[in-house]
């Protein structure tokens, strides 16, 4: 059985595990025991965003370098940012199209390539939803003038995809994911980069990313404690960003950075990380993303890390089947965000992803906003389907449905930008 195959099948055993009514699944929890988000190791109470931004912030993302995603080498590529081609009149008129290569070398072996649309004729820099995509650029939109990705791909449904790369058949094939019109027509720009120009979403290719460039003399393959796929795919959300910081027809101010799944997870990390992200929205992340660890619910740690052994550091596998052991839970991944606006959602059928321990991880990263004087999630009982809540710095919803990203949720995430990008 092929991975793939093996994440269906634990899908299934796993609903099966979970069946029940609605209402006793998806409630909050009080059976586990969470790190207290502002509590230090030491044992000191932080009371202030003072102590927190000095002492306890920087503890936080420590342990999650040391025991999750790795550590994010500190070691700068020499970027160089190419415009391959620009189009003032994409989409019948309606937007600008630029594709621009981001090289990370002088020899150009290593890069990634940008697709950028921003709204026509606004005279104006336009704020940006920046976000990973899993079938390449050309699969975010059906227009032709799109370059197909020549990359490996996970997928290898014909005619889009044959023998894991892409077609013709490919473009527009994920365009539900993206909603590219109604983006620009909200006066918003979207950028995104296929995964795979950074590492290929596969435990066996690790060397077909990146990853060698930060290699010591010797080396194979990501220490332990050094990243895994998700790290690498974050340096890279980072390294658009780098770009659209040069590009004078975007608001660098105003990049709220998107993912869905292990883009969600991967988004959620890259704004950890990187303070620029304005805004942080995490799409069904679930498991190692918005999602309580300690709830066992769903996909599990053990889970993951043999279905996906590439996505997260050597030393997360010490926690297969011991989430009470971790010295951090995801509340404080959220937390890792403050006092920028975050936006978590879910969806009814995508128990797999928890969407009770998402909204929690939410909930209980609300008192690390309330230092910096701003609201959270007030309720520790999550919402119902299709009940927004987005008063707050901390905003949440569960949409009716599957396992993905659609109209309704973009709905959201614009209107959640809009309360702090059109002050």
């Amino acid at each position: 059985m092929n991975r793939l195959g093996l994440h269906i099948w634990l899908v299934a055993i796993a609903v099966l595990i979970t069946a029940g009514t609605y209402a006793q699944k998806y409630t909050a929890d009080t059976g586990y025991q969470l790190p207290d988000v502002l509590l230090t190791q030491s044992g000191k109470k932080i009371t202030s965003a003072k102590d927190w931004e000095k002492s306890r912030r920087a503890e936080i993302l420590k342990l999650f370098e040391e025991n999750v995603q790795g550590k994010t080498p500190a070691k700068k590529m020499p970027l160089k940012f190419v415009t391959l081609s620009i189009n003032t009149h994409a989409l019948n008129g309606t937007a600008t199209r630029k594709q621009v290569r981001a090289y990370f070398t002088t020899d150009e072996k290593y890069y990634m390539d940008i697709l950028l649309y921003l709204p026509g004729n606004t005279g104006k820099p336009a704020p940006v939803f920046l976000g990973l995509n899993f079938g390449g650029n050309q699969a975010v939109h059906a227009d032709t003038g799109i370059f197909i990705s020549q990359r490996w791909f996970r997928y290898a449904n014909a005619p889009a995809y044959i023998n894991h790369y892409a077609t013709e058949a490919s473009r527009g094939a994920q365009s539900n994911d993206w909603e590219v019109e109604k983006i620009l027509a909200a006066g918003y720009g979207l950028a995104t980069v296929y995964y795979g120009d950074l590492q290929p979403d596969s435990a066996g290719s690790v060397n077909a990313g990146i990853a060698p460039l930060f290699y010591k003399a010797g080396q194979t393959k990501p220490a332990d404690d050094e990243w895994g796929a998700i790290g690498i795919w974050a340096w890279g959300l980072s390294r658009a960003m780098d770009y659209l910081e040069t590009d004078k027809d975007v608001d660098a101010k105003k990049v709220a950075v998107v993912g869905h799944s292990r883009l969600g997870k991967t988004a959620l990390w890259a704004g950890a990380q990187d303070k620029r992200f304005a805004i942080v929205i995490s799409n069904n992340s679930g498991e190692g993303g918005a999602a309580i660890t300690r709830r066992k619910y769903g996909e599990t740690i053990a889970i993951m890390n043999k279905a996906f052994p590439h996505w997260f550091s050597g030393h997360f596998k010490k926690y297969n089947d011991r989430e009470n052991d971790l010295p951090v839970d995801f509340h404080e991944l959220i937390a890792l965000i403050a006092p920028r606006p975050v936006y978590i959602a879910s969806a009814s059928d995508d128990q797999w992803a928890d969407p009770a321990g998402e909204y929690q991880s939410g909930y209980y990263a609300s008192p690390v906003y309330n230092l910096y004087g701003l609201q959270g999630l007030i309720s520790v009982t999550p919402p119902g389907i299709n009940t927004p809540v987005s008063e707050g710095s901390i905003g949440y919803h569960m949409r009716q449905g599957e396992h993905a990203m659609r109209l309704y949720d973009w709905q959201q995430y614009i209107r959640f930008a809009d309360r702090f990008f059109r002050k």
